[in-house]
């Protein structure tokens, strides 16, 4: 059952044109930031503080079933499009029938990818409802055991008002893009430049191997020269038989 809902003073808790686009980039920056060379960030590392102007518009959801995610926190932008508390409620609670399949296939595929997923969104329209657009953005994170089952998002609604409650949304358009690994980042990095790019190839002289030194050949080996064979001592006369004695002072 619609709610009436005073759009006067909940007019300005819709963003202006071009709000969606500044907050879900400040989110994903956000999310980039708390990768720290991950592939996802932890649920854990989430600080409020650092999302002071989308907090909002911030939610967290909880893997419950296939392509179903269940608010565990969320923003007042939300409860004031729904125009009650949805903490607990599953995320295609805030969309028609006929997107509910939409978000829920991309809602799976951030889980099991893992993946990022942004889907472009329009209310649905009626008496007291004016005319509403919004942005959707799915960012997985790991649980406190390391499994993919939380997903960190924002919804931004641009328009002249809530109006009625609650609004509900169809899915136009969505984009999914799978993470990619952060150790494959070294396997992008550009090839080391060489001369030739700047055409200083012919400049550069070519040098070569040096030569191996030349070994001099080995002196070859000199025979020993035969000594005459030595006189027996019987066979001297007495002065060669004194000139072998040598004396001693």
């Amino acid at each position: 059952m619609d709610r009436d809902f005073d759009t006067v003073e909940k007019v300005a808790r819709l963003g202006q044109p071009g709000v969606g686009r500044r907050i879900v980039a400040q989110m994903r920056a956000y999310w980039e930031g708390l990768r720290a060379g991950r592939d996802v960030p932890a649920r854990a590392d989430i600080d409020p503080r650092g999302l002071e102007n989308a907090l909002e518009y911030a939610f967290i959801l909880e893997r419950v079933a296939p392509g179903m995610g269940r608010f565990r926190l969320a923003g007042m932008h939300l409860n004031d499009l729904m125009g009650m508390e949805i903490r607990g409620m599953p995320l295609t609670a805030m969309f028609t029938p006929e997107g509910r399949k939409r978000v829920a296939d991309a809602t799976e595929a951030v889980f099991q990818g893992p993946a990022i997923a942004e889907l472009v969104l329009t209310a649905e329209a009626g008496i007291g409802k004016p005319p509403m657009t919004a942005r959707l953005l799915l960012l997985p994170m790991t649980s406190d055991m390391g499994d993919v089952t939380r997903i960190l998002g924002c919804l931004v609604g641009e328009g002249q008002g809530i109006g009625r409650t609650p609004r509900r949304f169809l899915v136009e358009a969505v984009q999914v893009q799978p993470i990619t690994p952060c150790g494959h980042a070294a396997a992008s990095l550009p090839k080391p430049v060489t001369p030739e790019a700047f055409g200083l190839g012919k400049r550069l002289p070519h040098l070569t191997a040096p030569k191996a030194p030349t070994l001099a050949p080995a002196p070859a080996a000199q025979t020993p020269v035969a000594q005459p064979p030595r006189q027996p001592v019987s066979a001297m006369t007495p002065e060669e038989r004194r000139a072998m004695f040598r004396v001693v002072k």
